[in-house]
């Protein structure tokens, strides 16, 4: 069976949708069209050329190809894998229904399958750099094989969707016959180097230096608890040179491989109130599970949720302020590039 990426709109937009109704859809605007009506590529370029007559002929043989995967070629059984947009994360879901077609409903959700869903919230930390740079094409629906990646990922499911020991000591060998060549959002692919690099030289208490040098290039004195146990908290900052001013932050940090659950973040509101704090924060490698999710807005006002993308973003705007000794660890430089989208590389 086939594993295909599908995505939820450009901005993550239908990413809820597609979650809650377990549910993928095609997310072409306009295209209110019978798509299993259609009996060749060339049919289905032609309808686009009808519908996007500002088109080129090139963008349209792009967009039918992956139009036709997803009303003819996705079948029963097959896997698709939806990275998230809205944080550090990947879902996997198996295909349960054939193409379906609507005219009524809204535009542009007139095309679905039915899918379950495998798991959701994976870490993108668990995925080895080459299947992230296969998942991060431009490309809103296309499919991966590209070094045994189908193979990989569902040794990856009985593995507690883990990289198992063997495929890390296995080095991946890349040849012509299984090279891809894809357009790849280049900034969440160095998004995913970077992290990867954090991981590995910043695990456990490594973690809460890093953070402590963030907060300190943001202007914070911090106590950072010794390695062990933290009896709820990692680092006590707050403003002002010797840390007396406000706001007064208890700050918990997790580099777990698992997303963390409700009861970390109602460990930490009860030890901000212990240390009479007046905000916290909580950083959470691997993000968060749901239940912590739906607490975002109740919480807004008293605690800030970082996960991996959010702790990345806050490393590298304040990088030229950082300790020396994590830039030693951590050695960055700044490029620029022009940021292509999918549309405008047709």
């Amino acid at each position: 069976m086939a594993i295909w990426v599908v995505r939820a709109g450009r901005h993550g937009e239908f990413e809820k949708k597609f979650l809650e109704e377990k549910k993928v859809y095609l997310t072409w605007d306009n295209l209110n069209r019978d798509l299993s009506k259609i009996n060749s590529q060339k049919e289905l370029r032609n309808l686009l050329a009808e519908i996007y007559p500002t088109n080129s002929e090139k963008k349209n043989i792009t967009h039918g190809s992956q139009i036709w995967a997803f009303s003819h070629k996705i079948e029963i059984g097959d896997w698709v894998i939806l990275p998230s947009k809205l944080k550090p994360a990947i879902h996997i879901a198996e295909v349960v229904s054939h193409y379906h077609f609507d005219e009524k409903a809204k535009d542009p959700l007139y095309h679905w399958l039915n899918i379950k869903w495998l798991q959701t919230d994976i870490p993108r930390s668990n995925f080895d750099q080459d299947l992230l740079y296969s998942i991060g094409a431009f490309l809103t629906i296309c499919q991966i094989h590209r070094n045994d990646a189908e193979k990989r990922i569902r040794v990856m499911k009985n593995n507690s969707w883990q990289t198992t020991s063997e495929q890390r000591a296995k080095k991946v060998i890349q040849t012509a016959e299984d090279t891809e060549v894809v357009d790849t959002d280049l900034e969440e692919l160095a998004k995913d180097s970077i992290a990867d690099i954090i991981i590995r030289k910043f695990k456990g208490h490594g973690m809460a230096r890093l953070v402590d040098s963030i907060l300190h290039a943001l202007g914070y004195a911090t106590y950072v608890s010794p390695e062990g146990p933290d009896k709820g908290v990692d680092i006590l900052a707050a403003k002002g040179t010797l840390g007396f001013d406000s706001p007064k932050l208890c700050v918990q940090v997790k580099s777990q491989e698992t997303p963390i659950d409700r009861a970390t973040l109602d460990q930490l509101v009860g030890t901000m109130q212990n240390f009479q704090a007046e905000q916290g924060l909580l950083v959470s490698w691997s993000g968060f599970k749901s239940s912590v999710d739906k607490e975002r807005a109740n919480q807004f006002f008293r605690v800030r949720l970082w996960d991996r993308d959010d702790l990345i973003e806050n490393l590298l705007e304040n990088y030229n302020n950082l300790d020396d000794e994590i830039r030693a660890e951590l050695p960055l430089k700044r490029i620029w590039i022009v940021a292509y989208t999918e549309d405008e590389n047709d």
